[in-house]
């Protein structure tokens, strides 16, 4: 393990530089904090590429497991002072190990959906803890993976990595353009069923598999083309004032409902 005691050191800079979105897409790296989230990196088989380790974390029996896993795939581990892993970390708590690793994008042509599986497409998302929290609702009910259509946020942001709870390393995600995206979905196998104010359907219901979601803009909701290729477009009931769901918790309540019955038997 190297030690590292400035903030001018080359690769402490190059870390650092990954809170920003220029440097994340340049190098195409991104910053995952906390033992646990590294821990599920592991279990997921990703290899960090550095990972900032403090003094104190270093005292953690399982800390030092998760080096010597690091180490033995090539990681490069450093030691830092606190106040110097604070700086890595745009959490008000900054964490005393910070993992950095490749990110990781599945081919659009491997999106070849069989069975029983849900995947679901996220149609020029904006809000980055919406989409962490929906990278980990996606991995609490088992689906395949995401699609992020057109102009979406980072998916590898801090900001949405922090919010997957270390589900980023286990949900498969997916680039489309717009039109690759309307081809996709022209060419799905299964249902194709989307949210909209003025679905005729109630979202309680039995889904044809395997199931592409499709949930679109937390302003403006699914765009008229991407409704247009929809086999049904669904609504969720409410009885209050409000006419919408912040999408996170819209795009939950239907991936537990599409996966209702297969979830019900874990229960049993």
């Amino acid at each position: 393990m190297q030690r590292i005691e400035s903030t001018q050191n080359k690769r402490f800079k190059t870390i650092r530089s990954l809170n920003t979105k220029k440097y994340r897409s340049e190098l195409s790296l991104f910053i995952a904090e906390g033992l646990k989230v590294v821990a599920t990196a592991m279990e997921n088989d990703w290899t960090p590429k550095y990972l900032v380790v403090t003094p104190e974390a270093q005292a953690i029996d399982f800390c030092q497991t998760v080096i010597q896993w690091a180490e033995k795939r090539g990681c490069l581990c450093l030691e830092a002072p606190q106040s110097m892993v604070d700086l890595l970390s745009t959490s008000e708590n900054a964490p005393n190990i910070v993992g950095v690793f490749e990110q990781q994008w599945m081919p659009a042509e491997k999106v070849t959906p069989d069975g029983n599986q849900v995947w679901l497409a996220l149609e020029e998302i904006r809000d980055a803890g919406n989409l962490g929290t929906i990278i980990r609702t996606m991995d609490a009910v088992g689906g395949a993976g995401i699609i992020l259509a057109g102009d979406c946020c980072d998916a590898y942001s801090t900001k949405t990595v922090r919010a997957t709870m270390g589900a980023i390393f286990s949900v498969p995600l997916v680039r489309m353009d717009k039109a690759a995206f309307r081809e996709k979905l022209k060419a799905w196998p299964g249902e194709k069923v989307g949210t909209h104010l003025a679905g005729a359907v109630d979202f309680r219901r039995t889904y044809r598999r395997p199931v592409l979601l499709v949930m679109g803009t937390e302003g403006h909701g699914l765009s008229p083309e991407a409704a247009a290729l929809c086999d049904r477009l669904v609504k969720i009931p409410m009885v209050g004032k409000s006419d919408s769901l912040n999408l996170s918790i819209a795009t939950a309540l239907m991936l537990f409902e599409i996966n209702r019955e297969q979830l019900g038997r874990l229960a049993d």
